[in-house]
């Protein structure tokens, strides 16, 4: 029996997860599989949205109607952006919802070893590659062409933009954002809700709460007052992560 699914949230991140949900069911269906979901549609806050398609998928109303949605049907958080990259925990504190309510999305081309781990509610994207005792947390985004190597830890909350690289050992803690095209040196940490610049290098441990761009890395500023809020935050992590 298919899974059924509704998407919260109807933006970019939200719209790739879809696509990603719809070829998996291709993939499924060419062989021979019974497909895993049944998309029902998305939850998004906006009442422009609501009632209308997005991308041919229905928009079924505000993201809080999933409190009132069967235990059977999954959820899976898709919102965020490098402005406010801390919404997905904020949006999850809200509505308040079990672990065990959450899907995780795979792309069936990413690659998982059997040695890897993915927590509830996260999303792995195409040809997104975890090599050998990666571990990644709960409600983590991590977008196309991403290459997670032997023993990286992704924590919950964290977004890994496409095409990142980490090397060997790296730990990303809680809420990082790391953008498009970071490359993370192995064996080196970046700190709770601190951001990486796109393209940037880094080279050693980034504290967390800043914002480091370039190459090598440097720091340009304190992170953003959502992100900086959630250092502060007691919500008991949904993922399985040793801290």
């Amino acid at each position: 029996m298919s899974t059924p699914l509704v998407i919260v949230g109807a933006g970019g991140f939200a719209r790739e997860t879809a696509q990603a949900v719809r070829d998996a069911n291709a993939s499924d269906a060419a062989h021979g599989r019974p497909e895993r979901w049944e998309l029902l549609g998305h939850l998004d806050d906006d009442p422009g949205l609501h009632g209308g398609k997005v991308d041919g998928t229905a928009v079924l109303g505000g993201c809080d109607l999933v409190g009132e949605l069967p235990a059977a049907i999954r959820a899976v958080i898709c919102v965020g952006s490098p402005r406010d990259y801390a919404v997905r925990a904020r949006l999850a504190r809200r509505l308040g919802l079990p672990g065990e309510r959450y899907a995780t999305v795979v792309h069936p081309t990413a690659v998982v070893s059997a040695s890897s781990t993915v927590g509830p509610g996260s999303v792995l994207l195409a040809h997104t590659v975890l090599t050998a005792a990666v571990r990644v947390g709960a409600h983590v985004a991590v977008m196309p062409q991403v290459v997670l190597t032997h023993d990286d830890v992704v924590e919950d909350f964290a977004t890994v933009a496409s095409g990142v690289r980490l090397g060997g050992g790296v730990r990303v803690r809680r809420g990082a954002y790391l953008g498009a095209g970071a490359l993370v040196r192995e064996g080196t940490e970046v700190g709770a809700w601190s951001l990486i610049g796109t393209g940037s290098l880094v080279l050693g441990d980034v504290p967390q709460g800043e914002v480091w761009v370039g190459s090598p890395a440097r720091l340009l500023r304190a992170a953003g007052a959502t992100a900086l809020a959630e250092i502060a935050e007691t919500f008991e992590p949904m993922g399985d992560i040793a801290r």
